[in-house]
């Protein structure tokens, strides 16, 4: 019974630290009227990828809109940053859903490909979906921890939205990456 409830309380936890992320990427209310525009990181990614520019030069994007938005009159606020931060977020998670899907698709392909030929390789559909379940536990897990190291302070919102922006935005252009690889030239 001990080990029961010991448990039950680590999934209790465990799905508390979920809420308490949620609840941080819900938006602030009233932060509607603050100006964001993915302007300034598309622009810097076009530049990154005109140059030549690999992986951590697109990843050195991350962060560029929402930094202009926090430098509005009424984006310097904890309310404020935590809503710019979590609208690039959003920016990057449209990324990350189109490349997902892009590369699953890809991969359901394959995969059938490879069963016609009567292929016993490990499935790479499962193999993809099972990376970004544990990619989804991680970036909560870091971002509820980020979030803890501000002792319960205001900074806990902000802090948390930038966590999940900049995790989601190295697993966007990981997966656009990935994607490009797998298309070809």
């Amino acid at each position: 019974m001990k080990r029961e409830n010991r448990r039950m309380g680590g999934v209790w936890k465990a799905y508390g630290i979920r809420m308490a992320v949620l609840a941080l990427l819900a938006g602030p209310a009233g932060a509607q009227d603050i100006p964001f525009s993915p302007e300034a990181t598309e622009s810097c990614l076009a530049a990154a990828t005109a140059e030549g520019g690999g992986l951590a030069a697109r990843e050195a994007c991350i962060g560029k809109s929402a930094d202009a938005c926090i430098d509005t009159p009424d984006g310097y606020s904890t309310v404020g940053m935590s809503y710019c931060l979590d609208q690039e977020r959003q920016y990057w998670a449209a990324h990350l859903d189109g490349a997902y899907g892009a590369l699953l698709e890809m991969e359901t392909g394959a995969e059938e490909a490879l069963k016609e030929l009567g292929s016993a390789a490990a499935s790479p559909v499962a193999a993809l979906k099972e990376m970004q379940r544990a990619w989804t536990g991680y970036r909560d897990a870091a971002c509820a921890y980020e979030a803890s190291t501000w002792g319960g302070g205001t900074g806990a919102g902000p802090a948390a939205n930038q966590c999940m922006m900049l995790l989601t935005g190295r697993q966007a252009l990981a997966l656009e990456d990935r994607l490009r690889m797998r298309s070809g030239p």
